[in-house]
């Protein structure tokens, strides 16, 4: 048998061998990593420092999406002076960041991931692979990240820093990622606001005290000069009110007294209602009495049905919260339609649910009644009154 060959001819033999050269000299197609879009970065205050503080130990909260493509296995946050996008290849970790002390927290979209730290980076791992079938929303809140601190010799707390995020097939956030992204942050100085709350008392009477902004207000207080709704006389019982408010940071709280004469004209008096100590007395038509009252009385006491006399301090007492004003129990002005009065006695005090303390401001309606005798001198009856409140700080 006889061997034949082929001869091509030379041309096409250089034509082969030269296509083959510039195959070989063509640059390979690079596989480049899909860009993990919307990315933040949240710093989120730690269980002492603000998340923004130098230096602070915090917690940093990632949120991003994921496109559609590969599986991922493990995916790695770097901490880094640069973003990724910059030119700079190799990633130097900021001044002070630390995340090896950190933990996970929060997880969601990929999930039943673990947590594997060092000083200036952590990735998170899968046991098995998630097929990114779909663009996946994830976030995961890392605590415990010491935030970056410059300085000390020259401090700058207003500092940017970068974490780059990458996505790999592997479980130990290494080869080549699959998906890649920055997300930037700032630490920023500390904003501190200082302020000193002196002792307090506010006080102040008059024929009425208002509210603004449903509080109390003394500025609203009206004059306290007071007429009776009727003429004095022996069938009827003449009426007034006042009031007053009070507050106070005062460790023991406050004490208020009254102090004054009886209602008179010239030499003529009408009786105090005071004849037992800590007593309070029924008011009786025909009989000279002037007492008062810290209470909501009925109409027996007005003798008009359904107009009652006075009322209660508002707001009311709370006990333990932040009212603690009250007519003074068992000590004759603490009683509904009964009356008491006796100069220098204290009426109110903030010891509601033990013993005094500061309270928030209340408004206390004193009311005041006035009965006479048939043969009670003509003439213009008066007193003046004077409340007195004691802080004891």
């Amino acid at each position: 048998m006889k061997n034949h060959h082929i001869k091509l001819p030379r041309i096409v033999v250089a034509v082969m061998l030269l296509a083959a050269v510039v195959l070989q000299s063509l640059p390979q197609p690079t596989v480049h990593a899909a860009a993990i879009y919307n990315r933040s970065m949240t710093l989120i205050a730690g269980a002492l420092d603000g998340g923004s503080k130098s230096g602070g130990t915090v917690t940093h909260k990632f949120d991003f999406t994921v496109p559609a493509g590969g599986n991922v296995s493990s995916i790695k946050f770097e901490y880094c002076t640069t973003a990724a996008d910059v030119g700079a290849a190799t990633c130097v970790a900021p001044t002070g960041l630390s995340a090896s002390g950190a933990t996970l927290g929060a997880e969601s979209g990929i999930t039943g991931v673990t947590m594997n730290a060092s000083a200036g980076s952590f990735y998170l791992s899968r046991a098995s692979a998630f097929n990114l079938a779909a663009n996946t929303t994830v976030s995961y809140t890392i605590n415990g990240v010491v935030n970056p601190i410059y300085g000390p010799t020259v401090p700058d707390t207003n500092k940017t820093f970068f974490v780059r995020i990458s996505a790999y097939s592997t479980t130990n956030a290494t080869g080549v990622p699959i998906h890649k992204g920055t997300v930037a942050a700032s630490t920023a100085e500390p904003i501190i606001l200082d302020g000193t709350m002196p002792e307090s008392l506010v006080f102040c009477t008059g024929a009425t005290v208002g509210l603004t902004a449903s509080v109390p207000d003394c500025s609203t207080a009206t004059s306290g000069v007071i007429h009776f709704n009727q003429l004095f006389s022996p069938i009827t019982t003449a009426t007034a009110t006042s009031q007053m408010a009070a507050s106070t940071n005062a460790g023991s709280g406050y004490v208020i007294s009254v102090n004054g004469p009886t209602l008179t004209s010239g030499s003529n008096t009408i009786t105090a209602m005071n004849g037992t100590p800590n007593t309070a007395y029924a008011s009786n038509h025909g009989v000279s009495q002037f007492g008062m009252n810290l209470r909501l009385n009925s109409d027996a006491i007005t003798g008009t049905t359904g107009v009652t006399l006075g009322g209660e301090v508002a707001p009311l007492p709370t006990g333990p919260s932040n009212y603690k004003g009250q007519a003074v129990p068992s000590s004759g002005y603490d009683t509904i339609d009964q009356f008491r009065f006796q100069s220098g006695e204290v009426v109110a005090n903030s010891a509601f649910g033990g013993s005094g303390q500061g309270t928030d401001a209340q408004i206390y309606t004193v009311s005041y009644i006035a009965n006479v005798t048939g043969s009670l001198p003509a003439g213009s009856y008066v007193t003046t009154l004077t409340y007195i409140c004691t802080p004891t700080f």
